[in-house]
């Protein structure tokens, strides 16, 4: 438990309550809050699947306490995803791994690899401990829309469709974990999303080059070309002068307009402006909750200039592109 924080320690024991009787609870962690259930119960994923409205093929991510708990659900751990474990847990990523035959088809959309990741969160870390077990936790809102970074975020989606919500304050990386396939033997492992830990981080560590895929067959979360949209149409534009520009003629045709930009510029009347911050970092931590603001204000249309491709930038990107193609038109 959480020690010297009474009430922290009660919600907790509430948590493992509900998590043990099958029912959902939202849990923070570094990336964006995730909608928990036990991993070892089929009903109570089929639950979380239904309030989502998640598809059944489309696996979840395995939330541990440690890697000294990836023997209940990796049945083989390479070298490269124990140096990547090693380094990187806990924190922003995933690895994909083959599964033991403990693990329960509902999670892995009856793949023979799990997702498993140890969220470098102090609230979600006590949770996975008290529990003791495993916790599948995807997004903790509806299937293909904005991610929750808040707890008021879980609120306003799920409502009473959720048992309990663990509140830990704002996500700090802000979008979602970065997943690596090590699954294959002898080959090098493969990025399948980009998140908070990056290519350049992941191949310092394993001293050798990884491969990237942007799309293909929903082998993890987050690989559909449609997610993490808006209700507001979202078109992403590079340069800053020409995104004010489409602003501008789009707020002029009588569309409720927003833009949003890494630094502040001046908008073009009736265009609502919105800053994400000037670095890739502060993008990152900042972008679900400006696009969900754009949902508060009712806009039609967001223009947005993305961060640059380098570090966590690259996450933010394929975001938007995501967004972009999940955008309600």
């Amino acid at each position: 438990m959480i020690e010297g924080d009474a009430e922290a320690d009660a919600d907790l024991e509430a948590a493992v309550r509900t998590l043990r009787a099958g029912g959902l609870v939202a849990i923070p962690t570094e990336t964006v809050y995730g909608l928990a259930a036990d991993a070892s119960n089929p009903a109570a994923v089929r639950r979380l699947y239904e309030v989502k409205g998640r598809p059944p093929g489309h696996p979840v991510i395995v939330h541990i306490a440690g890697i000294e708990a990836l023997s209940r659900w990796a049945s083989r751990v390479s070298e490269d995803a124990r140096r990547l474990a090693e380094t990187f847990w806990p924190g922003p990523l995933t690895l994909i791994l083959p599964r033991t035959l403990a693990v329960v088809d509902e999670i892995t959309g009856g793949r023979d690899t799990v997702g498993l990741r140890v969220p470098n969160h102090p609230l979600a870390l006590a949770l996975l401990r008290a529990f003791d077990g495993g916790l599948a936790a995807p997004s903790a809102n509806r299937f293909g829309r904005v991610s929750p970074t808040t707890a008021a975020d879980v609120r306003a989606d799920l409502g009473s469709d959720v048992d309990l919500v663990l509140d830990g304050g704002p996500c700090g990386v802000g979008v979602e974990s970065t997943i690596v396939d090590c699954s294959e033997e002898g080959v090098p492992p493969v990025i399948l999303r980009p998140g908070g830990v990056t290519a350049e981080q992941i191949e310092a560590a394993l001293g050798h080059p990884v491969r990237r895929t942007a799309s293909g067959p929903s082998r993890a979360p987050g690989m559909l070309p449609a997610h993490y949209a808006p209700r507001a149409q979202v078109i992403v534009i590079e340069e800053i002068d020409a995104a004010v520009a489409a602003a501008d003629s789009h707020a002029r045709s009588g569309k409720r307009t927003g833009l949003l930009t890494p630094q502040s510029v001046t908008a073009p009347p009736g265009v609502t402006a919105l800053t994400a911050g000037d670095t890739s970092e502060s993008y990152a931590s900042a972008l679900y909750d400006r696009l969900r603001e754009a949902d508060r204000l009712g806009l039609d249309l967001l223009v947005v200039v993305p961060p640059p491709a380098v570090g966590v930038g690259v996450a933010v990107r394929d975001r938007l592109a995501r967004a972009t193609t999940g955008s309600v038109r």
